[in-house]
């Protein structure tokens, strides 16, 4: 007998576009509540959003060394984050899909720079509805608004 081994990341897109006899085969090998956990309670950190991905993290020193700065290593962080919460949801420039975002308050110094709420917007093509950083709802706009804030402060600030 052949045995099929799966990583957990494997086993969750299968399980997400399986039919009711293979979720069930999946759920008696990784337990029912492998499958039920949302996005939110796996994705804390970054490493959480590489481990979700089955990427391995980028090496900042690496990077550092040829020539980019903590903005741009904190802005592919946060693209990676978005990736896995999204959850295979990609947000397209043309599409006519709205895209959430989180949006923040900056009040004079780093310190105070705080989530704010999140915003969507339609395809339009105008400064705020990117596609790379956005979110498929408000609820995970305002998770990565909150739950990853030093990111963005990296990011934007």
């Amino acid at each position: 007998m052949k045995t099929l081994q799966l990583t957990e990341n494997e086993a969750r897109k299968l399980y997400r576009t399986s039919n009711p006899e293979w979720q069930e085969v999946l759920e008696r090998n990784f337990g029912a509540d492998f499958f039920s956990q949302s996005v939110t309670d796996r994705i804390k950190t970054y490493e959480d959003a590489c481990n979700d991905l089955g990427e391995k993290p980028i090496d900042e020193n690496t990077l550092t060394k040829l020539g980019l700065n903590k903005n741009d290593i904190a802005y592919m962080k946060l693209a990676t984050i978005a990736r896995a919460l999204n959850e295979g949801w990609v947000a397209k420039v043309y599409d006519n899909a709205n895209r959430w975002s989180p949006w923040f308050v900056h009040n004079g110094s780093p310190a105070a720079f705080a989530f704010d709420g999140s915003g969507y917007a339609d395809a339009c093509a105008r400064a705020g509805s990117g596609s790379r950083l956005a979110l498929k709802s408000e609820k995970l706009a305002n998770y990565m608004g909150t739950q990853f804030l030093d990111l963005w402060r990296e990011f934007i600030v």
